[in-house]
């Protein structure tokens, strides 16, 4: 799967899921938590939906702004767990 893929399958479902399908001049390094976007909640939210939609488990020690918190990180953190790399 290509990463531009995996990033406007996670993109879409922040828009749909967060901002109500409301378009947002979301950059793909904007922080998801610091822009008020998601929360802790949502974090679960977003961690189902992606070991749903890519057949991928989230480890606890996972959870980290690092993998979680932009577009950006999100989409290279999926792209490493499918490559197998993480």
């Amino acid at each position: 799967m290509q990463s531009i893929d995996v990033e406007q399958e996670i993109r879409s479902f922040v828009i749909d899921n967060f901002l109500y399908g409301q378009p947002l001049n979301l950059l793909p390094g904007d922080s998801l938590l610091e822009k008020g976007i998601i929360d802790s909640t949502g974090i679960l939210e977003l961690v189902t939906f992606l070991e749903a939609q890519y057949a991928i488990t989230v480890e606890d020690d996972e959870v980290i702004p690092d993998n979680l918190d932009s577009l950006q990180n999100l989409t290279a953190f999926v792209t490493r767990k499918l490559n197998g790399t993480v």
